[in-house]
Formats: C-alpha cells, sequence, structure tokens
C-alpha cells in the first residue's frame, strides 16, 4: 500500500470512528487506538504535503496560527424565534397556525431548544466548506477553522442522497462537564467564570487559537436543513436523512398531532433535561410541512410557522447547613454556602458561593434555613432567596461575615468602596503564597511547563519551595525523588524553569501577582516606565499619569513595593537573572508620527496582519484602543469593515483611513 493509499484509509477510518464515538455514543476502538490511528495520519501528512485536505481528521485538532474573523453574508437570513412562556401562548399560536391555514391538516415538529451559539453550516459536494456565526441575522463571522475542531459536526458527509449544496443550521454548545472544568481551572487562576456554557460556548468560538478552541471538547446539535434540493417535503424527515449522513440530531424530536401531545412533550421535558449532558432552556415547535411553512411565512422579525416555550428558571429549596470561607491568591475571602445536596441541570448540587459580605447580609442568612437555590440562565449555583415560612425560633444563628483569615488568622481588611474582604498577609498565607506561584507559572505569565496545581501544593508542603524565587533553586535531584515525580519528569520542569529567564519584562512584571495587575496593565506600566527599578520608585503621581492606571491600581503598586519581602523577592528574581527592563529592539525605528492619535482597527488587510498594523501604530507613538467614541483620532479600516462600527464612525465623524493611506501616513 503506497503512502498516499494509506492517508486516504486513514481518512476514512477516523471519520468513521469520530462518528461512532460522538454521535452515535458507540465507539469501536479504545482512545490510546484513536489517538495512534490520528498519529500516523499527520505523521504521513508532514511527508506528503501534496495530499493536503481541508476536511482531514487531522483539521480538528486545531492550530496555534492567529486568524482573524470575515464577515459572511447569509443565504437564507437567520431569523430569531417568538417566545412564550405558558401553555395559553402556545395555544394561541396553534390556533393561529389552524386558523391561517384553514382546511389543511397539519403536524407540529417539538424539539428541545438547545442553549448555545447559533451555527449555520454549508456543504458541498458532501464537505463542510463554511460554518459562519448568526451575528445580526443578515451576516455572520466565519468561523470555519474552529467548527472543524468540533468533532460531532462532520467534515466528510456518510452514505448517499445528499444534496450537491445545502445548508443545515444548529446549535453549538458546551457540555456540562467540559464548562465545569473549565470553570475549575479560571478559578484556579482568579480569571472571571463563565456564567453558563452559552457563554463559554460564544466565548470559545471565537478564539483566534483554534487548537485552545480544540482542547474545550465544544459539541453541537442540528436541527434545520434549508437548500434547493432538500431530501424530503417535511422538516422532521428532512433531520432523519440529515441523522444518516453523519449529522448529530437530537433524538427526542417527535411529530404531534394534537395541542394535548404538544403539552405533554413540554411537561416531560421540563423535568428530564435536568438529566441532559448540555443545556437547555425550552422547548421549540414547528410546523413540520415545509410547504405550509412557506405558506404561512414571517412577520417583520419571527417565522409564523414556529415558537419558542421558554423553561422557568431551575430551582430547588434545600437546607443550609454551614458556611465554609476560601482565600484566593489575591488574598480575596469567598464565602461558599453548603447545603443538602439537590439535582439541579443534571448534576448534584451543594455548594454554592455567596460571592461577598454584602451579597450574604441582604439573604439575611441563618444557619439551618431552608434556601431556594437556582441554577436557571446564569448557570453558576446561586442562592437567590430564604423561605422565611419555614423559619422557626430553633433556628440556628444569623450567619456574619469572619473577621479573621480561615488559614492564617490574619485579621481581615475591606478597602474603602469595595465589595470584597481580603488578608492583607499575602507574605506567609498558605493559600495566597500556592495561589501565587500558580499564577506565576501559569501559560500567560512566566509559562514554565510541568508544574501544575498538585506539584505545586507537593513541592511547598516538603518545603522546596516557599515563593516563586525558590522555583530557581529547584534541580533534578530535588524533584525526581518526590512522590509521582521521575527523572524525565524533574529534567522537563527544570529546563522549561531555565528558559523562563527569557520571558519578556512585561510578562515577569504581570507574574508577580500584584492585585489589580493584570496583563494589560502590566504592559502599560512596562513601556511607561521601562524597568522594575523606575517602578518600585514611582510616586502616586507617575502611576497615575500613566493611561488606564487609577487610584486603585496604584495605591496596590505602591503597597507592593512598601512591602520589604516583596522588594527581597524582587531583588532575588532580578539576581536569577529574570528580565527587570523592557528591551528595545534598536532596529525597530521609532517615531512620533502618531503621537496622542488613538487608532481603531477594523476589517481585513491585504499587505499586514492586524497585529502587524498594531505593532506600527505603537512604533510611531500612537495608541490602540478597541471601541470607536469621539476621542478617536481615526479608523484604519480594511475590506469588510464591521458595520456597526463604520455606521458609529460615520456617526461621529471618525476618519476612515485605508490601508494604504496609513501606510502613506507612517513612511
Amino acid at each position: 500500500m503506497t503512502s498516499q493509499e494509506r492517508i486516504a484509509q486513514l481518512r476514512s477510518e477516523l471519520h468513521r470512528h469520530n462518528h461512532s464515538y460522538y454521535v452515535l455514543n458507540m465507539p469501536e476502538i479504545s482512545d490510546y487506538e484513536f489517538d495512534q490511528l490520528m498519529r500516523e495520519l499527520q505523521e504521513l501528512e508532514a511527508q506528503h504535503p501534496e495530499m493536503y485536505d481541508p476536511t482531514s481528521p487531522t483539521m480538528r485538532v486545531g492550530s496555534d496560527i492567529s486568524n482573524e474573523f470575515t464577515q459572511i453574508v447569509h443565504k437564507y437570513p437567520m431569523l430569531s424565534l417568538g417566545n412564550t412562556y405558558s401553555f395559553e401562548e402556545v395555544a394561541d399560536f396553534y390556533a393561529r397556525v389552524k386558523k391561517a391555514l384553514g382546511s389543511e391538516a397539519f403536524e407540529l415538529c417539538c424539539e428541545i431548544k438547545y442553549d448555545g451559539v447559533s451555527i449555520s453550516l454549508t456543504y458541498e459536494e458532501g464537505r463542510l466548506v463554511r460554518a459562519v456565526t448568526r451575528g445580526d441575522g443578515v451576516q455572520g463571522d466565519d468561523v470555519t477553522t474552529n467548527v472543524k475542531t468540533i468533532n460531532s459536526i462532520p467534515l466528510v458527509l456518510h452514505g448517499e442522497g445528499w444534496p450537491r449544496e445545502f445548508e443545515i443550521r444548529g446549535e453549538i454548545l458546551m457540555p456540562w462537564k467540559q464548562f465545569d472544568r473549565i470553570n475549575r481551572e479560571r478559578e484556579a487562576q482568579e480569571e472571571a467564570l463563565f456564567a453558563n456554557p452559552r457563554n463559554a460556548a460564544s466565548g470559545t468560538l471565537k478564539l483566534q487559537n483554534s487548537s485552545v478552541v480544540a482542547s474545550r471538547k465544544l459539541d453541537a446539535y442540528l436541527y434545520f436543513m434549508l437548500g434547493e434540493q432538500l431530501p424530503s417535503t417535511g422538516h422532521y424527515e428532512c433531520l432523519q436523512h440529515a441523522a444518516q449522513w453523519g449529522f448529530k440530531v437530537s433524538p427526542a424530536m417527535r411529530k404531534c398531532n394534537t395541542l394535548d401531545e404538544v403539552f405533554e412533550y413540554i411537561n416531560y421535558w421540563d423535568v428530564e433535561r435536568k438529566n441532559l449532558p448540555v443545556a437547555t432552556d425550552g422547548i421549540v415547535i414547528k410546523v413540520n410541512s415545509l410547504a405550509q411553512q412557506r405558506a404561512l411565512g414571517y412577520t417583520a422579525k419571527v417565522p409564523r410557522w414556529a415558537i419558542a416555550y421558554k423553561f422557568q428558571a431551575e430551582k430547588a429549596l434545600t437546607r443550609l447547613n454551614e458556611i465554609s470561607y476560601q482565600v484566593g491568591r489575591t488574598g480575596t475571602v469567598t464565602p461558599v454556602a453548603n447545603f443538602d445536596p439537590v439535582q439541579l441541570s443534571g448534576t448534584m448540587v451543594k455548594r454554592a458561593t455567596l460571592h461577598n459580605a454584602d451579597f450574604m447580609d441582604n439573604l439575611d442568612l441563618h444557619i439551618g434555613d431552608m434556601v431556594y437555590v437556582e441554577k436557571g440562565g446564569e448557570i453558576i449555583p446561586k442562592i437567590t432567596a430564604v423561605d422565611l415560612s419555614s423559619r422557626s425560633f430553633m433556628m440556628g444563628e444569623k450567619v456574619r461575615f469572619i473577621t479573621r483569615c480561615p488559614e492564617c488568622g490574619t485579621p481581615l481588611m475591606r478597602v474603602e468602596g469595595e465589595a470584597a474582604i481580603f488578608c492583607p498577609n499575602d507574605v506567609s498565607c498558605p493559600p495566597q503564597i500556592k495561589g501565587r506561584i500558580e499564577h506565576f507559572i501559569s501559560r500567560k505569565a512566566m509559562n514554565i511547563d510541568g508544574l501544575g496545581a498538585e506539584t505545586v501544593d507537593l513541592l511547598y508542603s516538603v518545603g522546596l519551595i516557599h515563593d516563586v524565587a525558590d522555583l530557581y533553586q529547584l534541580r533534578i535531584p530535588h524533584i525526581s525523588r518526590l512522590e509521582r515525580m521521575g527523572y524525565k519528569s524533574a529534567e522537563n520542569i527544570v529546563r522549561s524553569i531555565e528558559s523562563s529567564r527569557e520571558i519578556p519584562f512585561e510578562r515577569v512584571l504581570f507574574a508577580l501577582g500584584i492585585r489589580f495587575v493584570g496583563e494589560t496593565v502590566a504592559k502599560k506600566l512596562a513601556r511607561a516606565f521601562g524597568s522594575m527599578e523606575r517602578i518600585e520608585n514611582a510616586t502616586f503621581d507617575e502611576l497615575v499619569a500613566v493611561d488606564e492606571i487609577g487610584e486603585k491600581i496604584a495605591q496596590s503598586i505602591l503597597r507592593f513595593f512598601a512591602n520589604e519581602q516583596c522588594r527581597t523577592l524582587v531583588n532575588r528574581l532580578k539576581e536569577v537573572g529574570l528580565q527587570m527592563e523592557v528591551v528595545v529592539d534598536e532596529s525597530i525605528e521609532r517615531t512620533d508620527k502618531l503621537a496622542g492619535k488613538s487608532v481603531v482597527i477594523s476589517g481585513v488587510f491585504a499587505q499586514h496582519s492586524r497585529n502587524e498594523y498594531k505593532a506600527m501604530i505603537e512604533q510611531h507613538g500612537g495608541a490602540n484602543v478597541s471601541s470607536i467614541s469621539s476621542k478617536t483620532s481615526f479608523v484604519l479600516a480594511g475590506r469588510d469593515m464591521g458595520p456597526a462600527k463604520l455606521e458609529k464612525a460615520q456617526k461621529l465623524g471618525v476618519p476612515i483611513v485605508s490601508e494604504e493611506e496609513f501606510l502613506a501616513m507612517i513612511e
């Protein structure tokens, strides 16, 4: 068998196994065997670039090459559905359809309404050629590269009988399991949590790095087909054909002939949806006949042949048993309610954040209270109310926020005007120390591979590290003798620690974990002051003079460098060779041609990438801003500039500068 024949064979096998695993839920081989086949295909494709195929299974692993999204006009507008919230409104819809169709009999197709991101997929000759988000309904973002990483979306169709060209629409979702995993990771890094799987899926789909998209394991259900030569005259029947071609279609679809059957379907799934692996928020009811759909038509905004019934937010009543407190990396203390386990949205829930002291006080909680826990539109569990009718004189004491750190005993502090209460002992409070080390080694900071939260905890517990500077004293024998660690792992960790000495200064500054100094602020400070020494000696007035540095951030920086132990830590990092100043590339000519100008970039460019244009703007003294305002100097506009930005720029009289005009401007 030639290499070319083996590539074709592997592609066919992997497409089939993907469908068996992700759509049919009937895996035929182990994950290991699948990975071995995928690895073999990747190696063969690397050896034979002439065999490139945009629908190869290897496209699902994603790429770390950044890409910009282009706007695509929908062939058929993507309209939203009218919402109903009661059986009476569903009955009104049924009556309107019946009246409009006169004596014609009709069927209704009931489907689960998945709570994700709407997507339009276009197939030509049985291959996925384009994936576009809903956008404003008229046009959306081309996210084909990211969608190819979703295993339940076929790149090449199975079977036969599919139209030469057609469009199929559906919902891209983040399963509960993946949503919980990602939020745990974000919580460990003290990053803002995703409010619900829909927001998580939407944010993921718009990432510029498709390899990250692949790692988040999105899913998809398809629910509507459009085209000139569809396989059937019925909506339900078309989707049954789609399932045979490899699309993941909800097995819960049902055709109903009476209003009572529709109500029965709604009642069943209002309960059973709690056991589904993905988020749902209602039921969609459609007239099944495509001819009758066309006859019923559309209003200005919604189809007359379909409607969405929305479920009420899911909540449960349970007993509050205790309040525990978590200390984060920056010392913020978060109260957590612990209660009798209840099932919500397919998972057992026994804890919910109470956010802060004010939120807790407003609920007027007492130990033993019966409380309502909700996991509806905002999917992070939360206590919404207390059942006061069940409170008795036997009730436990009123819940009051603690006054000392639960980890180190230090009296807690609260900055005036802030909701958060925090432990100021950032030097010897264990969760803060370990949290700062985890932040320091993270990908966006020092990017030290091989060290995770468990390894940091192990190294800290055995006394090998007490702060981030101790990482640079680690040697292979120190690590290799620890439990679950070997020579190879230790070697990789030490090599990665050594490589981190080359990390640029702005990331070193971010890695220190100074309260309120995130990635963007660290870059601003690095560019404004140029070195750690100048930041360390900066005055309050000098700090607030920097763009986007307000009083709160300035005070936090001053407080950090006023601490002798923090200054000692920075000096130790300087001694081990970390970058402590901005390295200026002397080969780049810097000018003030754009000094004082704020520039917004929009569209797709021919001569340079967006990132290259951003660098040029900064090189010539300008500032990149993300949104248009009256203070914007001009918009650097490429092809397919966003219509909303164009309209706002015209309304405010902000100049639109083309690619050629901009390059002439800085020559």
